[in-house]
């Protein structure tokens, strides 16, 4: 089963790069892609965007987890 981060990295690769899969198929037509720059920011707004959301929701660390400096 694939990790919630996967699973995000998929949605965006096929959402705004309209590559189908991150799975290696051994094939440079398959592997490679050719993509716009627009393409690619806004790729990674969206990775940036879920990025601050999973950190959002993420329980922040304790005094002790974090260490007395």
């Amino acid at each position: 089963m694939k990790s919630t981060i996967d699973q995000i990295f998929a949605l965006i690769a096929e959402k705004h790069l309209f590559i189908e899969t991150l799975e290696t198929r051994n094939s440079d037509s398959l592997d490679f892609h050719d993509v716009s720059v627009w393409g690619v920011r806004s790729a990674l707004e969206a990775a940036f965007k879920a990025g601050v959301e999973l950190g959002a929701s993420m329980p922040k660390p304790t005094e002790s987890e974090i260490g007395n400096t």
